[in-house]
């Protein structure tokens, strides 16, 4: 059976900036077969058609579905906390009670933050996982369950510390690992988990956490690995000028420098931040094809700055959007990141410096490149998975503006009205439809007053 979905405005993101004010777009199994203006052509499936399932798109927008660029979804156990801190006063009062997550906390918190990706349009998201207790199970393996029970499509990122404060490190001692336990469990996650083939739903990364919780030999054993089998690395980088202190005094160098001198800049790397670079790092991103994931509400929560956005996007780099942790961004979605991404670049270039359309690319086909899935995902062109986010316009939120695209981006942040993942309905009339959310929110709530008691217990 295809999914016919007909009468929508189209947003295709495809190289030309192909749109529809109506349009049609035809699913069959995982992939879009057609799309283009007016009714949909008759296909084979019934003498009239008939057979195919016809989802009604006026008054609606479809639009690729979002792309996650980066994410730390254990934090949504702990969303409130350190309200007026800097990041590295927020790391410092979390760390212990990140120390005492465990497997049931994970599941809850992954649930939590994927079913609000899922309700936000997103069909795709990464994770950047870098806390593994001693004592707990497999938290990796955990949030790859929750993903696959709420449906997304899911890169996550086999994360790492190994740079505890005795040793000149950010992080507490007692959430760092050993070298050799961080590279065998992330030769072991890439063998279980990772799918290279097309379509895949599941692809594994290697995330070495950061410069200040990391050593050089990790990050330089890590890339090897990675290149070795064939997956993406990831770090966070030049996210607050308190990191650029670090890397200075510690490593006599600022941060880009340092991942090039590590080989750490290349079209198989994404960081996520990068708030403070000037224009000869910029440059060297662009050169190298160095993907970044923008997190500007983030920055803003955490007061680390504005990335300088249009001057990337103009040296070639690919630009993600990332919600990042929910304990820094208490929202969670990632629609509105396409206004925030919008407004922060206006703010220090003026009102040319972003379009509402070059946002959305920031949330779709700029994402999948980050990835290294835009031959799949990220824009509406035929062939490619048929990741689908339908909005309604046509409510009090949109009416009245006549750019669709202009009234999701500037308008008011809504659900998506359907999703679809690979042709599977994962939100249908604002609603999940693969996990019951009312549960959801009873789980996250019970497990954070767990973690709470918990860390409270220990002081």
């Amino acid at each position: 059976m295809r999914t016919v979905i007909e009468g929508c405005a189209i947003a295709t993101i495809d190289p030309t900036g192909t749109e529809y004010r109506d349009g049609h777009i035809v699913i069959e199994d995982t992939r879009i077969i057609a799309i283009g203006d007016g009714s949909a052509p008759a296909f084979v499936g019934g003498a009239d058609g008939s057979d195919n399932r016809r989802i009604d798109g006026r008054g609606h927008l479809a639009t690729p579905g979002l792309v996650n660029c980066h994410h730390h979804l254990y934090q949504w156990a702990t969303r409130g906390f350190a309200q007026q801190a800097t990041l590295f006063e927020w790391l410092v009062e979390l760390y212990p009670v990140w120390a005492l997550i465990d497997a049931e906390t994970c599941w809850a918190a992954a649930r939590a933050g994927l079913a609000a990706l899922a309700r936000s349009g997103c069909s795709a998201s990464t994770d950047h996982h870098y806390v593994f207790p001693r004592d707990a199970a497999d938290l990796l393996e955990v949030e790859i369950g929750a993903a696959a029970s709420v449906g997304l499509r899911f890169h996550p990122c086999r994360g790492s510390m190994d740079l505890g404060h005795a040793d000149g490190g950010l992080p507490p001692d007692e959430v760092v690992e050993d070298r050799d336990a961080i590279l065998a469990a992330s030769e072991d996650a890439i063998s279980r988990f990772h799918d290279p083939a097309p379509g895949a739903m599941l692809r594994i990364a290697l995330a070495p956490c950061s410069p200040f919780s990391v050593t050089r030999g990790l990050m330089t054993d890590a890339a090897e690995l990675a290149r070795r089998r064939g997956v993406r690395l990831h770090t966070h980088l030049a996210e607050t000028l308190d990191e650029e202190r670090f890397c200075q005094e510690r490593l006599g160098m600022r941060p880009v420098d340092y991942l090039d001198e590590l080989g750490w800049l290349g079209d198989d790397v994404w960081l996520a931040h990068c708030v403070h670079l000037d224009e000869a790092e910029i440059g060297r991103f662009g050169a190298t094809g160095t993907g970044v994931a923008h997190c500007p509400n983030s920055n803003a929560r955490l007061g680390a700055g504005i990335a300088p956005v249009p001057g990337l996007v103009r040296a070639g780099v690919p630009v993600g959007l990332g919600v990042d942790g929910a304990a820094s961004n208490e929202d969670g979605g990632l629609a509105s990141e396409m206004r925030a991404a919008v407004q922060f670049a206006r703010l220090t270039g003026g009102p040319q410096a972003m379009t509402a359309r070059e946002a959305l690319a920031r949330a779709t086909i700029d994402g999948a490149r980050c990835l290294g899935r835009e031959a799949e995902l990220g824009s509406l062109e035929v062939g490619k998975l048929a990741d689908v986010a339908l909005w309604r316009l046509d409510g009090l939120d949109g009416a009245g503006i006549e750019d669709p695209v202009a009234a999701l981006v500037f308008g008011a942040t809504q659900a998506v009205e359907l999703l679809l993942i690979g042709g599977r309905p994962v939100v249908e009339g604002a609603e999940l439809r693969t996990v019951d959310e009312g549960q959801v929110a009873l789980d996250i709530a019970r497990e954070s007053r767990r973690l709470a008691a918990r860390a409270e217990a220990r002081v």
